[in-house]
């Protein structure tokens, strides 16, 4: 294989673990940002369980103070039933009183209602803090394992890219535009194996007398797949080693020596 296609070949597979990490190094906002949005649900839901117990305490201090008001009502009436001198004035007071007295069942059935939702939403808080407090927890291990993650694929990326300056310092500058350009189409990949006389990228069969040039030893040709316009490159099979004979087959001397005599017999 021509050097240049070896230097390529180091080239692209520098090239193929620089984009694996850059497609790391761009989850890590993202799931970063996911941890953020857990957390940030848990905390909302624990200031809305809050909330809803400020407005009931709220509620239930304003029904508290109706029924109290509602109670100076009924004593102001009933203390002046005793001071009015006739019948129909009597009647209207006691009639404002029951008015006043039946206010007041509503406010403390308000009062009592409010109470239980009070209740309610202290447990709906405390649940709520619990789920905080785990989902904070959690997050923190999270973010703990993602920052040294990215830790670990900035280590790589800078490797990377020291290890693509020396490999790209040995290829001609020509040769590395043809290569960047080639890549940029196929995500990054300008080489392909020739393999049963096809390309392995795009699955294009090589003509004759093309792979008979790539074999011949001493060629300086570079070849393109005619489909996929990627850079060719073939390497030579190893040559099969014949499976060992089996143990059973194997004869000793005196095994043959054996069945000679046999056969003479």
């Amino acid at each position: 294989m021509l050097k240049i296609l070896q230097d390529l070949l180091v080239l692209q597979s520098v090239d193929v673990r620089l984009h694996e990490v850059h497609a790391r190094l761009a989850t890590y906002p993202k799931r970063l940002a996911e941890v953020d949005a857990r957390v940030a649900a848990a905390r909302a839901e624990l200031e809305k369980s809050k909330a809803a117990q400020l407005v009931t305490v709220k509620d239930r201090k304003r029904y508290e103070l109706d029924v109290e008001q509602w109670k100076e009502k009924v004593h102001k009436y009933k203390d002046q039933m005793f001071q009015v001198k006739t019948n129909e004035a009597y009647k209207t007071l006691q009639h404002e009183a029951q008015m006043a007295e039946d206010e007041i069942a509503k406010a403390e059935d308000r009062l009592l209602e409010q109470m239980v939702a009070s209740e309610e939403y202290d447990r709906h808080i405390k649940a709520s803090d619990k789920i905080l407090k785990e989902t904070e927890e959690v997050a923190r291990g999270e973010r703990s394992k993602i920052d040294a993650e990215k830790a670990v694929a900035e280590k790589e990326l800078v490797e990377g890219n020291t290890e693509r300056s020396r490999v790209v310092a040995d290829i001609p500058e020509d040769m590395l535009d043809h290569y960047t350009r080639i890549a940029r189409k196929h995500n990054g990949v300008s080489l392909a194996a020739v393999r049963d006389e096809k390309c392995t990228a795009c699955g294009m069969r090589v003509r004759p007398h093309v792979f008979q040039e790539m074999r011949r030893a001493g060629s300086e040709e570079i070849f393109h797949c005619e489909t996929c316009t990627r850079i060719l490159y073939y390497v030579e099979p190893a040559p099969s080693v014949p499976p060992a004979p089996s143990a059973d087959k194997k004869q000793t001397p005196q095994a043959s020596a054996a069945v000679n005599q046999s056969s003479d017999r």
